[in-house]
């Protein structure tokens, strides 16, 4: 007897790749002709000003947060990384890296998950790379991903309104914040991030 269940499905996560792939068409990147080039431009000036915008953001929802920044060598902030589910959940957004307070590197960021959540939100991250070896690993990685080339500690913020102290010391801090402020229990492993070309 010919089973359709399987059938089924496939084509239910078909779909949702194909919904998925629809919603994210605009975040692909090409090579950029001359003609693109002042639009680059300004998208990454519209990016500086969204990563600024997240960071004083993150400092209103935790001013400890603000030392943390100060003392990493690296800050790679994605001020608005997209989310959207149903079965297969995808994410995709463009980041800036800053060394030194200077712009060091354009990232873009994805990661993918199954499950029966239906929706999409958008959530700014912010990684604090507290060591030169966990930055120079990073900026030397051609494709780097949370879990399988680095632990990103994310942070819980106390009932004291402190960043857990074990946390702060971690190589690599990352926080995640939404409309509500910042997220509490988030897991950030198979998140992969990519270099953007010049």
């Amino acid at each position: 007897m010919f089973d359709t269940f399987p059938v089924l499905r496939r084509t239910g996560i078909a779909a949702a790749i194909g919904v998925a792939g629809l919603l994210f068409a605009g975040c692909t990147t090409t090579t950029p002709s001359k003609s693109s080039a002042a639009s680059t431009a300004e998208q990454r000036q519209s990016m500086n000003s969204a990563a600024n915008a997240t960071l004083s953001k993150l400092y209103e929802a935790s001013p400890q947060s603000k030392e943390l920044v100060a003392r990493a060598k690296g800050v790679l902030i994605f001020p608005d990384v997209l989310s959207g589910s149903f079965i297969v959940g995808a994410e995709h957004g463009n980041g800036v890296l800053r060394v030194g307070g200077a712009n060091a590197g354009y990232y873009s960021t994805t990661a993918g998950s199954i499950g029966f959540q239906a929706g999409a939100q958008s959530k700014a991250m912010v990684l604090l790379f507290m060591t030169d070896d966990a930055l120079t690993k990073f900026r030397n990685s051609s494709g780097w991903t949370v879990g399988a080339d680095a632990t990103v500690a994310v942070v819980n913020i106390g009932a004291n309104g402190r960043i857990d102290t074990n946390t702060a010391q971690q190589p690599i801090v990352g926080f995640v914040m939404n409309n509500g402020g910042l997220m509490a229990g988030v897991s950030l492993a198979g998140t992969k991030i990519s270099k953007l070309e010049p």
